[in-house]
């Protein structure tokens, strides 16, 4: 796409003889937010989903998961400082100062709202800022399964939404809160870091807590909100052993919960749970698990046949008798048979949903295969 590097690139330039004619003026003094508006503006135009801004390298935007950076010069370490500096408050830069990362929400009234990492790398300042929709998706605008529509009727139990950084499911969590606040009279709370999706009270009541400016940490939150009774809890990812506890706790006394982790399927989702505690608790956390669980969806997004974006493909494991029995058991070699028997309880393997998407011509065999962890089922799914 060399127009579109080109392009690119002419912003950077005009940004770097912007910011040579401010210092001969001002000094030193760090420009304002202006000039990395322009960039927002033109990745908002591209539909990036990310913005990366690392001295050493060009500005870079990625666009359908594929990075694809400018045709111009290196960003320097005083580009990405006065790019990145005026966007945080008083308190993100005391952040920045002791922990060397910060992660926080931005909005601009013209482009749009963004969820930015400010970090340090090689003694320098450098950021990643992703892109958030300006409306709240649906399932069929991500184009998911309708059968997640089925989780967001549930009254009680544990939702859980894996995959790796970047592969959507904080705009699966949106979709279904939404769901829930269009059809239902609950009262919803959310404990996210940072804030993403904004959502407005529908027929439901929706409480929004940003951990480290309404609440130190995840966990105290949620035993706090359980005193303001919810109906339903999101708690935007499991992090430690007291948040995961904390979490199962509620999901068995009533609330429905809904809540994210980092693992590639959902039989690893079931080991990370576990591991997190010392071997003494994990029978106890099994059980706990047996009985909250109501769904554990795992999803990562993959190019589609075309170039044109891409699709979601999704491993989902529902809280059925079988398997809440090989939980509680401890037969989690099992769990991934179960999943693929259980089409008539709604679950889905991944290398069934990859074998889908090739069958409806949104993606390739071999983009499949790239994606699929069992290459063997899948082979015999796409055979079948």
């Amino acid at each position: 796409m060399p127009g579109y590097d080109n392009e690119l690139a002419s912003i950077v330039a005009e940004l770097n003889r912007a910011a040579l004619g401010s210092r001969a003026s001002h000094g030193d003094a760090p420009q304002s937010t202006a000039s990395l508006d322009q960039l927002l503006a033109y990745a908002a135009q591209r539909h990036a989903s990310d913005l990366l801004l690392i001295a050493g390298a060009p500005v870079a935007l990625r666009i359908d998961g594929v990075l694809s950076p400018a045709a111009g010069p290196p960003l320097g370490a005083e580009d990405t400082r006065n790019l990145l500096l005026p966007l945080l408050t008083a308190k993100q830069a005391q952040e920045l100062q002791q922990s060397k990362s910060t992660d926080f929400c931005f909005s601009r009234e013209t482009i749009g709202r963004f969820r930015a990492n400010v970090h340090h790398q090689r003694g320098t300042l450098a950021g990643s800022i992703r892109l958030l929709p300006a409306r709240i998706p649906t399932l069929e605008s991500l184009h998911l399964p309708a059968t997640l529509h089925r989780l967001a009727e549930a009254r009680q139990g544990l939702i859980l939404i894996t995959g790796s950084t970047g592969c959507g499911k904080s705009s699966t969590l949106a979709a279904l809160i939404d769901i829930i606040n269009t059809e239902r009279r609950d009262h919803i709370v959310t404990i996210e870091d940072p804030i993403e999706y904004v959502h407005g009270n529908r027929n439901s009541i929706v409480e929004q807590i940003e951990v480290g400016h309404d609440t130190p940490e995840f966990a105290s939150s949620v035993r706090s909100i359980m005193r303001q009774t919810p109906d339903v809890i999101l708690v935007g990812e499991m992090r430690d052993p007291e948040t995961i506890a904390t979490v199962l706790t509620a999901a068995e006394t009533g609330h429905l919960v809904l809540s994210t982790l980092h693992t590639n399927d959902t039989s690893q989702a079931v080991s990370r749970i576990l591991d997190t505690f010392p071997l003494a608790n994990q029978r106890q956390i099994r059980q706990q698990l047996s009985l909250a669980m109501l769904a554990l969806v795992a999803q990562q997004l993959v190019p589609t046949a075309n170039s044109g974006g891409r699709y979601p493909a999704v491993e989902i494991m529902m809280g059925s008798h079988a398997v809440r029995s090989l939980i509680r058991k401890g037969e989690d070699h099992q769990l991934y048979t179960a999943i693929a028997t259980g089409r008539a309880d709604g679950m889905i393997t991944m290398e069934q949903s990859l074998a889908e998407l090739v069958r409806a011509g949104r993606i390739t065999r071999e983009t499949a295969v790239a994606h699929c962890f069992r290459p063997d089922d899948l082979a015999r799914y796409l055979q079948s």
